[in-house]
């Protein structure tokens, strides 16, 4: 790995300073505001008694999560144009809200959700690089926060969650392999990856790609190597952050 001045003075496996405010949507039942550095999105949990329409169709058993995302109009340096105002979701907005989706159900047995669904809406409020991974952290954390209230009050009777989800981006950027990348650092990045696993230490998802560039197989692996370790003290962080709110309860 090169030596690298990374626009923020990071080292090039630090990860940016990570902040949570639990409960910051009163009326969901789990929220968090989480920040990756100057990226900042609430997630929000909620479970009504709904299915979707095919698995009601198909006669499935058991329960669905889904997720929604938008980036708010004054989120980015120029305003962004809400979904609603052009009548639909963009390309970029379904793909983050799927990924998201899918990563909460590859940690989740639906069969202890059921006849419901446990929506997470994760809202971007500014976006500095590393939205998609940020809402993924804080969607495990809504959404554990959410499932720990229902459990209480005993309109679950399981835990669904079976393990823990974060994400964390990297990319390859003047030469040198980087993690948790800023705006900046992403937008000349030759290689950019985002990396979402269990906190077992599986893989649920890889995006990446050149950025008309190639990488090699060692740059591959020195990737997959610091999104592991950043992944791990995430994860880290999320356990400590839910253990906190519970004991305080």
């Amino acid at each position: 790995m090169s030596e690298l001045t990374r626009p923020d003075k990071r080292q090039a496996q630090e990860l940016r300073p990570i902040t949570f405010d639990i409960g910051i949507a009163p009326h969901a039942s789990g929220s968090v505001l989480i920040g990756f550095g100057n990226t900042r999105v609430i997630c929000a949990a909620t479970i009504d008694n709904n299915r979707p329409r095919w698995m009601q169709q198909q006669n499935k058993e058991g329960g669905w999560i889904t997720a929604e995302y938008s980036m708010l109009p004054y989120s980015t340096l120029d305003r962004k144009t809400r979904d609603i105002s052009r009548g639909k979701a963009d390309g970029r907005t379904v793909e983050i809200q799927r990924l998201i989706g899918r990563s909460l159900r590859a940690i989740a047995d639906l069969s202890k959700l059921p006849g419901s669904s446990l929506w997470i809406d994760c809202d971007v409020l500014q976006a500095d690089g590393g939205t998609r991974c940020a809402s993924i952290t804080g969607a495990y954390i809504a959404a554990r926060l959410a499932v720990e209230k229902y459990l209480k009050t005993g309109q679950l009777t399981e835990n669904p969650l079976t393990d823990s989800i974060a994400a964390v981006s990297v990319g390859i950027y003047k030469d040198c392999e980087i993690t948790d990348l800023n705006y900046l650092e992403d937008r000349d990045a030759t290689v950019d990856f985002n990396v979402v696993m269990t906190g077992q230490g599986k893989f649920v998802e890889l995006q990446g790609s050149g950025e008309e560039a190639s990488f090699s197989q060692e740059q591959l692996d020195a990737l997959i190597s610091l999104a592991r370790k950043g992944i791990e003290d995430i994860t880290e962080k999320q356990n400590l952050l839910i253990k906190e709110a519970l004991d305080a309860e």
